[in-house]
Protein backbone atom coordinates (compact mmCIF):
# COMPACT_ATOMS: atom_id res chain seq x y z
CA UNK A 1 0.00 0.00 0.00
CA UNK A 2 1.30 3.54 -1.09
CA UNK A 3 0.34 6.69 -0.22
CA UNK A 4 0.86 9.98 -2.00
CA UNK A 5 -0.45 13.56 -2.04
CA UNK A 6 -0.52 15.34 -5.52
CA UNK A 7 -2.37 18.43 -6.81
CA UNK A 8 -4.29 18.05 -10.89
CA UNK A 9 -3.63 21.04 -12.63
CA UNK A 10 -2.92 21.65 -16.16
CA UNK A 11 0.83 22.52 -15.30
CA UNK A 12 0.63 18.20 -15.19
CA UNK A 13 -2.25 17.77 -17.58
CA UNK A 14 -4.78 16.94 -14.61
CA UNK A 15 -2.66 13.95 -14.03
CA UNK A 16 0.34 12.34 -11.81
CA UNK A 17 2.49 9.19 -12.31
CA UNK A 18 3.17 6.85 -9.57
CA UNK A 19 6.12 5.20 -10.15
CA UNK A 20 6.19 1.70 -8.11
CA UNK A 21 9.06 -0.29 -7.26
CA UNK A 22 7.67 -3.64 -7.04
CA UNK A 23 6.43 -5.30 -10.43
CA UNK A 24 2.56 -5.09 -10.24
CA UNK A 25 2.12 -8.80 -11.91
CA UNK A 26 -0.12 -9.46 -14.60
CA UNK A 27 -2.65 -11.87 -12.06
CA UNK A 28 -2.27 -8.91 -9.51
CA UNK A 29 -5.03 -6.21 -9.15
CA UNK A 30 -4.46 -2.52 -8.46
CA UNK A 31 -6.77 -0.36 -6.79
CA UNK A 32 -6.56 3.35 -5.97
CA UNK A 33 -8.86 5.44 -3.13
CA UNK A 34 -8.49 9.01 -2.66
CA UNK A 35 -9.10 10.48 1.06
CA UNK A 36 -12.40 12.51 0.75
CA UNK A 37 -13.13 13.17 4.25
CA UNK A 38 -12.21 12.55 7.75
CA UNK A 39 -15.30 11.88 9.97
CA UNK A 40 -14.93 11.39 13.96
CA UNK A 41 -11.20 11.09 13.49
CA UNK A 42 -11.50 8.46 11.19
CA UNK A 43 -10.37 8.74 7.49
CA UNK A 44 -13.11 7.89 4.53
CA UNK A 45 -11.54 6.55 1.55
CA UNK A 46 -13.34 6.26 -1.86
CA UNK A 47 -12.70 4.10 -4.21
CA UNK A 48 -11.79 5.16 -8.15
CA UNK A 49 -12.89 5.90 -10.00
CA UNK A 50 -15.23 8.69 -8.72
CA UNK A 51 -17.68 10.80 -10.81
CA UNK A 52 -18.91 14.09 -9.66
CA UNK A 53 -22.13 15.53 -11.22
CA UNK A 54 -23.83 18.73 -11.74
CA UNK A 55 -27.22 19.48 -10.15
CA UNK A 56 -28.92 18.93 -13.85
CA UNK A 57 -27.24 15.38 -13.69
CA UNK A 58 -24.11 15.81 -15.86
CA UNK A 59 -21.12 14.84 -15.67
CA UNK A 60 -18.72 17.80 -13.99
CA UNK A 61 -15.28 15.63 -13.61
CA UNK A 62 -14.06 12.30 -12.45
CA UNK A 63 -11.38 10.47 -11.15
CA UNK A 64 -9.95 7.26 -13.04
CA UNK A 65 -6.53 5.45 -13.01
CA UNK A 66 -5.17 3.08 -15.16
CA UNK A 67 -1.28 1.10 -14.09
CA UNK A 68 0.91 -0.67 -16.31
CA UNK A 69 3.61 -3.29 -14.49
CA UNK A 70 6.04 -0.26 -13.04
CA UNK A 71 3.24 2.39 -12.73
CA UNK A 72 0.10 4.12 -11.79
CA UNK A 73 -1.06 6.94 -14.02
CA UNK A 74 -4.23 8.73 -11.88
CA UNK A 75 -6.11 11.42 -12.98
CA UNK A 76 -8.92 13.91 -13.54
CA UNK A 77 -11.12 14.10 -16.59
CA UNK A 78 -13.99 16.53 -17.27
CA UNK A 79 -15.48 19.51 -19.23
CA UNK A 80 -13.37 22.28 -17.98
CA UNK A 81 -11.15 21.16 -15.17
CA UNK A 82 -10.08 24.39 -14.68
CA UNK A 83 -12.79 25.64 -12.79
CA UNK A 84 -13.27 22.24 -10.63
CA UNK A 85 -12.76 23.70 -7.04
CA UNK A 86 -9.44 23.72 -5.55
CA UNK A 87 -10.42 21.37 -2.93
CA UNK A 88 -10.95 18.70 -5.42
CA UNK A 89 -7.89 19.25 -7.03
CA UNK A 90 -5.22 20.39 -4.72
CA UNK A 91 -3.36 18.24 -1.75
CA UNK A 92 -5.31 15.57 -2.91
CA UNK A 93 -4.14 12.36 -1.06
CA UNK A 94 -4.14 8.58 -2.61
CA UNK A 95 -3.82 5.42 -1.73
CA UNK A 96 -2.85 2.84 -4.07
CA UNK A 97 -3.16 -1.23 -3.15
CA UNK A 98 -1.70 -3.70 -4.79
CA UNK A 99 -3.88 -6.90 -4.79
CA UNK A 100 -2.48 -10.32 -5.30
CA UNK A 101 -4.81 -12.06 -7.75
CA UNK A 102 -5.41 -15.30 -5.51
CA UNK A 103 -7.13 -12.32 -2.69
CA UNK A 104 -8.80 -10.18 -5.36
CA UNK A 105 -12.29 -11.98 -5.83
CA UNK A 106 -12.95 -11.86 -1.98
CA UNK A 107 -12.05 -9.08 -1.40
CA UNK A 108 -15.15 -6.32 -0.52
CA UNK A 109 -12.61 -3.80 -2.90
CA UNK A 110 -15.27 -0.57 -2.02
CA UNK A 111 -14.26 -0.85 1.34
CA UNK A 112 -10.58 0.54 1.90
CA UNK A 113 -10.84 -0.81 5.67
CA UNK A 114 -12.21 -4.32 4.51
CA UNK A 115 -9.33 -4.49 1.70
CA UNK A 116 -6.45 -3.77 3.95
CA UNK A 117 -7.97 -6.45 6.66
CA UNK A 118 -8.02 -8.68 4.14
CA UNK A 119 -4.62 -7.95 2.84
CA UNK A 120 -3.31 -8.40 6.78
CA UNK A 121 -2.51 -4.64 6.34
CA UNK A 122 -1.68 -2.28 9.32
CA UNK A 123 -1.73 1.48 8.56
CA UNK A 124 1.77 1.60 10.15
CA UNK A 125 2.72 -0.25 6.93
CA UNK A 126 1.54 2.31 4.56
CA UNK A 127 4.56 3.38 2.29
CA UNK A 128 4.43 7.58 1.97
CA UNK A 129 5.73 8.11 -1.92
CA UNK A 130 7.12 12.04 -1.70
CA UNK A 131 7.84 13.56 -5.06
Amino acid sequence: VFEVTTSFNSANNFSKVVVLTPTIFASDVVLVYRLVNVFQGQDVWKLLPDTYYFNDGTRDFSYDFDFTISDVNIYMVGNNLETVADQFRLNQVLRIVIVPGSFSAAINKNSYTDVMAALNMKESQVQNINF
